[in-house]
């Protein structure tokens, strides 16, 4: 864990402008092309679930979650997960998910599903998708799609194509 003084808060409205700086210079313009900002467009975060992370009132780090469905099944899509580049490797990250990942539980959420680092995320229980079982909405190096069950069995039922909870049929 760190030893910054960091702040683990709700992400609020007035954080919005701050986040997009973080994620602009952590990930850079080609980020809105990747297929989980195509599943996230339009669908703001979860409140209850994602946080960010301040030393000070400096703005260090963020962790979104926003509802998405895998087949008629509802989940939730972790991302960005994201910690200012001066700020890396002190253990932000691993906080910001550790809150998220512990709300998204005690809210009763089955599953997440996240396209990352397979490395870096099996610290949080997280494993790679099954071949063959999610179609998301465009390219991915399947080898970077993951999920977490919360939930007892969620990773076994959960099959099929995975859409932002926008752009269902009512």
């Amino acid at each position: 864990m760190t030893t910054l003084p960091l702040l683990i808060r709700p992400e609020s409205a007035e954080d919005a402008a701050a986040v997009e700086r973080l994620h602009a210079r952590a990930f850079g313009p080609g980020r809105f092309a990747r297929t989980p900002y195509r599943l996230r467009e339009g669908v703001p975060p979860l409140p209850t679930l994602s946080f960010t992370a301040l030393v000070g009132t400096f703005l260090v780090g963020s962790v979104r979650v926003g509802p998405i469905r895998i087949g008629t099944d509802d989940a939730l899509m972790l991302g960005p997960l994201t910690v200012d580049p001066s700020f890396e490797n002190r253990g932000i990250g691993s906080a910001l998910m550790n809150r998220s990942l512990d709300a998204a539980r005690q809210g009763g959420h089955p599953l997440m599903l996240l396209v990352g680092d397979a490395p870096y995320y099996a610290r949080f229980g997280f494993t790679r998708v099954p071949h063959g079982a999610l179609t998301l909405p465009g390219p991915v190096d399947p080898a970077r799609v993951l999920w977490r069950a919360l939930q007892p069995d969620a990773d076994i039922t959960a099959r099929g194509e995975v859409a932002s909870v926008r752009s269902l049929p009512a």
